[in-house]
């Protein structure tokens, strides 16, 4: 059943007739959480001020709660569609932290390439350029912070070194 096949109700996410406005909200704070990592969301929302709150609000109610609750495309295709949008109009943060969401939610960084390849037909060579760099960047990142907690969690005090792991390196194979 694709989603203009399903009965109003499933097909509108959180945003249901009856639903209020808070429901609205924490139905879209979920998803916003679920895909761009509570960490990411905690800084947002410590950053947040009087002067931002009404746009924190109406992301989170809005675009999280209203358009990525619904139904009728996976997570892995609003990924796909907003990572396009980024590089289609220039904004190259909100595609950094677009392209881990889509790693989060599912999709391969060979999609992510394919999907930019698509861009420099649609958006143009340049910005797509300007896009691989990003994913780049962001894929260096990822691979040093795994990096980085795979040495942490390899020198632990319950992993120190004994004599029988002695002189091993947890991310080389010996």
């Amino acid at each position: 059943m694709s989603g203009t096949d399903l009965p109003n109700a499933e097909r509108s996410g959180v945003v249901q007739p009856d639903a209020t406005s808070q429901e609205i909200y924490d139905g879209g704070m979920v998803v916003r959480r679920e895909v761009l990592g509570a960490a990411h969301v905690d800084r947002a929302n410590a950053n947040m001020d009087e002067f931002t709150e009404d746009f924190q609000d109406m992301i989170t109610r809005i675009a999280w709660g209203g358009i990525w609750t619904r139904p009728g495309l996976s997570r892995q295709m609003r990924s796909a569609v907003t990572i396009t949008a980024m590089v289609a109009h220039g904004h190259w943060e909100e595609l950094a932290m677009h392209i881990r969401a889509a790693i989060t939610n599912g999709l391969s960084r060979d999609e992510i390439k394919e999907i930019l390849l698509q861009t420099a037909i649609y958006c143009g060579v340049p910005s797509a350029n300007t896009a691989f760099k990003t994913a780049q960047q962001v894929f260096h990142e990822m691979d040093n912070t795994a990096m980085d907690n795979t040495a942490t969690d390899a020198f632990t005090p319950d992993k120190a070194p004994t004599p029988d792991n002695a002189g091993t390196h947890p991310t080389r194979p010996q």
